[in-house]
Order: C-alpha cells, then sequence, then structure tokens
C-alpha cells in the first residue's frame, strides 16, 4: 500500500527546488541529459551529539519513486515561470521532454532500522543525469527528518529498557506530513505506540490514547469525570489526575478503580503530565499499591527527553509508561540531520570508462568521496566490529583494510569476520525489484541492529565512535584526486 498518494492524490514531482529544475534543463539544452551519472545521500555528522543514527524513509522513497511523473497541470505551471527578461524560464520542448519522462534509475538503500554512521551512503543513485539530478530535494527532505525522528526515538528508548515509549507529537508536530512521518518514524526507532490515529490506519501501528483535562473541566468534579469515563470506556481507563490536586487525583482513580474491578474491569493506571515527576509518582505508587492495583502503570508526559527520563530514573521514578511528543516529533534539540546528495562518478554512456569526481572544501569533513560506494559492515558473536565504505569500480578484499577520513588510523578487518553489505538493490531500470518491509519489520531490525552495537557507542555522554573508514584503495583515490584537483585547479 502506497503512503503518500493516499496522503496527496497529486503528482508530487514538483516536490524539488527550482535548482534541481534549472540543471536538469542545463543538461537537456547542452546535449549531456543522457550522461550516466553516480549520487550518494549521505550525512556528514551523527545527531544528538551521538554516535550512530538509526536509517528511516525508504517507504516514503519507495513510494515517491514508483508515481514519480510530470503530470499536465505540473507543466502548465513550469510554462508560467519566466526568468530575469520576463520570457519563459524553460522551452516548449524541454516540458515536453519531462512530460514523456520515464524513470530509468538504478536506486540501491539502506533498509529501514539499519544503524548507521556519518559520511557511509544511505541511499545511491545511478542513472540518467537529468533524472538523478531530480532527485536530490525529495530524497533529502525525506530521509532526512525521518532518520532523525527514528534516531531520537533510539536514544529515548534506550532510556528505558523494560518500559514502554509512546509518541505523542501530532498536535506539536511540523504539519500534517510532519505529524504522520514522525509518528511512523518513531515507531521504526522503537516507540510502542502513537496518538496518531491516521499513523495507526496507515502503517499498522498500535495506538493509544485517554482523556486530556478538558475531559475533567467539564464536570463539576474530578471524581464525577473519571466515573463518568470508566462508564463510557471501562476497557481504556488510565485517568489523568494532575488536573487540580494530583494525589487526590490518585485517590479518585483508586475509588474508581475499585468501582470498575467490581463490574469486570480494571483500571490500566494513571497519567501524570505536571509538576515533580519523581516525587510524585513515588507516592502515586504507594497510593495505587496500598489501594489495590499493584499493575496500574504510571503514565508521564510533560516535554520528557532521553536526559530527563534518564534523570528521573536516577531519581527513582516509578513511570513504566513514557509519553514523549514535542521532543520526538520534531526532533527538538536538532531540527536537521544536514543529509547531502552529491555526484561521485561520471561517464559518458554505458561502456565508457568511469570518471571519479570529488567536492573539494577548505573543511576536511565537506570533502566528498569518490566512486560507486556500497557499505561492508563486519561482524562477530559480540556484535558490530567495524564498517569500511568501498568502490565497487574497485572492490574490497576478504581482509579489508580501513582507513579513517583523517587518515591517521589504519584498522585491517580479519578474513574470518562476518559480513553484509548494507546497501540493496530498490530500483532497476526505473522498476521496483525491493518488498518494502511494514513499519513493524523496519523496527524489528532497528532494534536487532541496535543489540549489536557497542554499548559505549550508545552512551548519551560522550559516546566512543564506531569504526568506520575508507577501504585503503578507496582511501588512496581520494588523496590523489584531492591532491590533483588542489595542484590543477581547473
Amino acid at each position: 500500500m502506497s503512503t503518500l498518494p493516499q496522503l496527496y492524490r497529486h503528482s508530487l514531482a514538483l516536490l524539488t527546488d527550482l535548482y534541481q529544475l534549472t540543471m536538469a534543463y542545463g543538461y537537456w539544452k547542452t546535449g549531456v541529459a543522457e550522461r550516466e551519472a553516480v549520487f550518494h545521500l549521505t550525512f556528514r555528522t551523527c545527531p544528538f551529539g551521538g554516535a550512530y543514527a538509526v536509517a528511516c524513509g525508504l517507504s516514503y522513497v519507495v513510494d515517491w519513486l514508483r508515481d514519480l511523473r510530470f503530470d499536465q497541470d505540473d507543466l502548465r505551471y513550469l510554462a508560467t515561470l519566466t526568468g530575469a527578461d520576463d520570457r519563459p524560464l524553460f522551452d516548449a520542448a524541454f516540458l515536453d521532454q519531462l512530460a514523456g519522462m520515464q524513470f530509468r534509475c538504478d536506486v540501491d538503500a539502506v533498509p529501514e532500522g539499519t544503524v548507521v554512521f556519518s559520511h557511509e551512503p544511505l541511499v545511491r543513485v545511478r542513472g540518467p543525469i537529468l533524472q538523478a539530478q531530480l532527485l536530490e530535494t525529495a530524497l533529502l527532505t525525506i530521509v532526512n527528518f525521518q532518520t532523525l525522528v527514528a534516531t531520537k526515538a533510539a536514544r529515548l528508548c534506550g532510556e528505558t529498557p523494560g518500559d514502554v515509549v509512546i509518541e505523542f507529537g501530532l498536535r506539536r508536530a511540523q504539519g500534517i506530513d510532519g505529524g504522520i512521518s514522525a509518528s511512523r518514524a518513531a515507531f521504526v526507532g522503537g516507540c510502542a505506540a502513537t496518538s496518531n490515529v491516521l499513523a495507526g490506519k496507515l502503517f499498522g501501528i498500535p495506538i493509544k490514547g485517554t482523556h486530556a483535562h478538558s475531559w475533567v473541566m467539564s464536570f463539576d468534579s474530578e471524581l464525577e469525570s473519571f466515573r463518568a469515563y470508566a462508564a463510557a470506556l471501562p476497557n481504556n481507563c488510565v485517568f489523568l489526575v494532575d488536573t487540580y490536586d494530583t494525589l487526590q487525583g490518585v485517590r479518585h482513580a483508586v475509588e474508581v478503580g475499585r468501582r470498575l474491578r467490581e463490574e469486570g474491569h480494571e483500571m490500566l493506571g494513571i497519567r501524570l503530565d505536571s509538576g515533580d515527576l519523581a516525587e510524585l509518582s513515588i507516592a502515586a505508587r504507594q497510593i495505587l499499591d496500598d489501594g489495590g492495583f499493584p499493575n496500574a502503570a504510571i503514565v508521564a508526559s510533560n516535554d520528557l527527553d532521553e536526559y530527563l527520563i534518564r534523570d528521573l530514573k536516577y531519581q527513582g521514578a516509578t513511570i513504566t509508561v513514557w509519553g514523549v511528543g514535542t521532543r520526538l516529533a520534531t526532533a527538538y534539540d536538532q531540527p536537521a540531520l544536514g543529509g547531502i546528495y552529491k555526484l561521485s562518478a561520471i561517464r559518458a554512456s554505458a561502456g565508457d570508462r568511469w570518471q571519479h569526481k570529488i567536492k573539494l572544501s577548505e573543511q576536511p569533513i565537506k570533502v566528498s568521496t569518490p566512486g560507486i560506494l556500497q557499505v561492508r559492515r563486519f561482524s562477530n558473536d559480540d556484535g558490530f566490529l567495524a564498517d569500511v565504505i568501498y568502490d565497487e569500480l574497485t572492490g574490497i578484499a576478504e581482509s579489508p583494510t580501513a582507513v579513517d577520513f583523517d587518515g591517521h588510523v589504519r584498522r585491517r578487518i580479519v578474513s574470518s569476520a562476518r559480513h553484509e553489505d548494507l546497501l540493496v538493490p530498490v530500483f532497476r531500470q526505473g522498476k521496483p525489484v525491493y518488498n518494502v518491509p511494514t513499519a513493524a519489520e523496519a523496527q524489528q531490525r532497528a532494534k536487532q541492529q541496535l543489540q549489536q552495537l557497542p554499548d559505549a557507542t550508545k552512551r548519551l555522554h560522550n559516546p566512543t565512535p564506531y569504526s568506520v573508514g575508507l577501504e585503503e584503495n578507496l582511501y588512496l583515490l581520494k588523496s590523489r584526486l584531492i591532491d590533483e584537483a588542489r595542484n590543477n585547479p581547473t
């Protein structure tokens, strides 16, 4: 089932920046539109001050690419665009070319839920340069945001082993699509459920929710509101207890819970949404236990993130269900991943020799990596060992040497280590060849991947970097191209 057509029911070919179209027009105008090119989508720095990310967004990418076409309404709009001389920006013949465009690129990508690291390609596109160029903006906007949220969710769940994390962020999300895609990405990253009903319908995510303060305030008393809610939904009773006096609210919940039990139902728990969550949860736990409800959950919300959750646990909070909204759905403390999409190889036509391409910068972190790149992950029975980025044009040895991006550290990988190449075929000649996993399957992959990642790499503060390097021949090629470009500027 495709998600984007259900949400928008319209061509999304114009989900791009104008400069992608002007470059495409330039390729067409100068007769090089069919040159074969390779682009990679990567990011330069792991988000949230951490040492890893969780790849997400491929499901949306597949939806977008499967339906990629310029419809007549798109073309009529493009025909209205003008340049500085008030003449049409694009020739009519170019628009005709777009009208008949059939997607013909090969796309490889890292499956959703895969743990990834800076400089590693998450998506690789190979095909006519005009088409490959047009994909940049949409791929980045999809993968950047969803990878951010999935990573944030993984960090939150890493601080709550054995507990339940629910994504509560729709009302604070960045618009409709921000809310929908955040709910899915949060689930892939490890959240158990969402409050977002549409996301539940679209992606098969469990949905959870009870009532708000307005429910309590609409009655003459808190106790009356709890009784009314229990009568209406006896199988969904988590009472929000902090509208007036929090601990008195817990006592009211116990009173109504006893009546529910007499009628054959069970109170599921209470929710705290303000105040000193550690102190209140400890006192609430005592009231619930003394009242005969040792299994009733204590749910907490109120601007939670992984750091506050860790502190609350350190203080002995008895919370076991965490409702995380704003700081998860908006990737609050880092609103952008900073993903990039760079050209790395080009040739005039099939059968010609590939020409490696590299982008230079005064900042070493912004120097791109040339080639047709793949990532090989090595592991043993204890988990992941190292990742090696290599060029498919030159291949990789059975026991490769990885060189870090500064050239300071070389690591030889033993031949006995197991390995997996992370980029898998998604499209071939524009046709989908990949069975997109469900959100639940992507979540399971994320859990398995995170279990194999060293604990020191998952720390919130001062995490140990995971070993990622360039295969030695690729490192030497990159170094040579940098020297040539700097010594022979064009």
